[in-house]
């Protein structure tokens, strides 16, 4: 396996607004379903030492640690009903990650894709921004309250939509490499990426529409483990190991 030293993508001050992507798995730790105390905790704390920097925070959570619709694709049910309960997971995910967050003082919102107003805000990209201008971090749930498109391609859109600087996912893994680490112990661990040779060499970053969604309008994907403490805002700093995925 490749290994790479801390590369420079930037200084903070570079980034007013992030998008941050996390999978729903980040948020059971080492359980095997649901949600584990410590992992959210982790990723709350590196949430908040990033908006203690005085950065506008995004967040889109997945939602595979309660149910996955291609899962249940696989058991029977049909597609768009098994994306619609995949949706129903991103919102559980989201309300408590708001918990967690409002614990440490930081006012959240979460904005559902599909309207569900006792629990959460609809959607509307004008007030979305006006939460983030006015100090707070914005949870974006439910996808894009569509089926057949994933989480990913919802954190493409909305951090389109909310003109982030950059659309960080956290995985597993300290970036994108050639083939699974986890399998394959010699795989080569990529610093740089273009959106071109992403989808080319067909690597599993983000889905084809999230990563020609985020080219079309300029946004580096950046790749890093969210599983490390304190990654986030190293990467924020421009610090420690990732891979990005950009056209410069």
């Amino acid at each position: 396996m490749q290994k790479t030293a801390g590369q420079t993508i930037g200084a903070a001050s570079t980034y007013k607004r992030i998008m941050l992507k996390i999978s729903g798995e980040a948020l059971m730790g080492d359980e095997a379903f649901g949600l584990e105390q410590d992992a959210v905790g982790q990723i709350v704390q590196d949430l908040l030492a990033v908006y203690k920097m005085g950065i506008e925070v995004c967040l889109v959570v997945g939602g595979g640690n309660i149910f996955r619709g291609i899962s249940g694709v696989e058991k029977g049910i049909d597609r768009a009903t098994g994306d619609y309960m995949g949706m129903l997971s991103t919102v559980i995910n989201a309300l408590a990650l708001q918990s967690e967050l409002e614990k440490v003082g930081v006012d959240t919102r979460v904005i559902s894709a599909i309207s569900m107003s006792a629990i959460c805000e609809p959607y509307v990209q004008r007030r979305a921004i006006r939460h983030l201008e006015k100090g707070r971090i914005v949870i974006f749930a439910a996808g894009t309250g569509n089926p057949f498109f994933s989480t990913d391609t919802a954190a493409a859109l909305r951090a389109s939509e909310m003109k982030c600087n950059v659309l960080m996912k956290g995985t597993k893994v300290d970036g994108v490499y050639s083939a699974d680490p986890v399998k394959i112990k010699d795989a080569t661990r990529y610093e740089r990426l273009s959106y071109l040779e992403v989808l080319s060499k067909d690597l599993k970053v983000m889905d084809a529409a999230a990563v020609s969604l985020a080219r079309e309008n300029g946004i580096p994907i950046v790749v890093f483990s969210i599983r490390k403490q304190g990654a986030l805002v190293d990467v924020v700093n421009g610090k420690g190991d990732f891979t990005i995925v950009s056209d410069e």
